[in-house]
């Protein structure tokens, strides 16, 4: 019993409490489930909702909100044990719970107009959080966001111009600047306001070949998976959920890294 709360311990709970960032166990842990809820997720709603461009865009606030609330965390407005819950992986799971109910209500009382009161609740309180912030933490680094945005817009016009017919669209694109606005963020703070990177596989690529190898990786992997997914004969449905999940996973930590970074928390 010992040895199985030592382990439960050493690579679950003491990653959080004392935020260590993730290790090879934990982080397996958290791709499983992930993957887990991303199929049962998808099982549920393809039956109710095109799952498209629509579905998409209508998400972004609530990326937006999952940001800025680990941000609350990140300032220290929130003490253990509440705080956990704000913290990676947790705060996903947080984000669900208030993004999924809206979603369903949205869908039974507006059929397929769901999306415009879906994204209005999510923009609400994503701009209440956000306001919450700028009235009480200092913006020392203006700079992170605006250059991250601008040297992702760039990148993704490159992959825009380079890219095959097949995936010249605009979730493509927007695949590839979430995860360029996610390294360049990383980029930014390890580089020059001496940040660290949490998650094992791209700490060791920046350990071993510098903070820039992490958005000059993910130009390729993910040039090569959205050469993979454009080019299947996967139902388009399919082909846009995975992009929404690929753009949550980019998305979502590059906006933290830059709000974070933004009020030097």
């Amino acid at each position: 019993m010992d040895i199985f709360w030592n382990f439960i311990k050493e690579y679950y709970i003491d990653s959080i409490v004392y935020k260590e960032g993730y290790n090879p166990v934990n982080t397996l842990t958290w791709a499983l489930i992930l993957i887990l809820a991303v199929v049962l997720i998808y099982r549920y709603l393809e039956k109710r909702i095109k799952i498209d461009r629509k579905f998409v865009y209508a998400n972004i606030p609530y990326i937006l909100l999952g940001s800025s609330v680990r941000v609350v965390e990140d300032a220290g407005f929130l003490t253990p044990p509440l705080s956990y819950i704000f913290m990676s992986p947790f705060i996903y799971m947080l984000v669900f719970t208030i993004a999924f109910p809206t979603l369903i209500v949205s869908i039974r009382k507006f059929g397929d107009g769901y999306y415009r009161p879906y994204s209005a609740v999510g923009l609400a309180l994503s701009l209440g959080i956000l306001i919450l912030l700028f009235a009480n933490l200092k913006t020392v680094y203006w700079w992170v966001i605006p250059a991250g945005l601008a040297l992702s817009a760039a990148v993704s016009s490159i992959f825009f111009l380079v890219s095959p017919k097949a995936m010249k669209n605009d979730l493509s694109v927007l695949v590839m600047f979430s995860h360029m606005l996610d390294g360049f963020e990383t980029y930014f703070g390890i580089t020059y306001l001496g940040y660290w990177e949490l998650h094992v596989l791209p700490r060791f690529l920046i350990e071993k070949f510098g903070a820039i190898s992490l958005p000059t990786v993910k130009f390729f992997v993910f040039f090569a998976i959205l050469y993979l997914l454009d080019t299947s004969e996967e139902e388009e449905k399919l082909k846009n959920y995975i992009k929404f999940v690929l753009i949550v996973l980019g998305l979502a930590p590059g906006l933290r890294d830059g709000i974070r970074m933004m009020f030097a928390t």
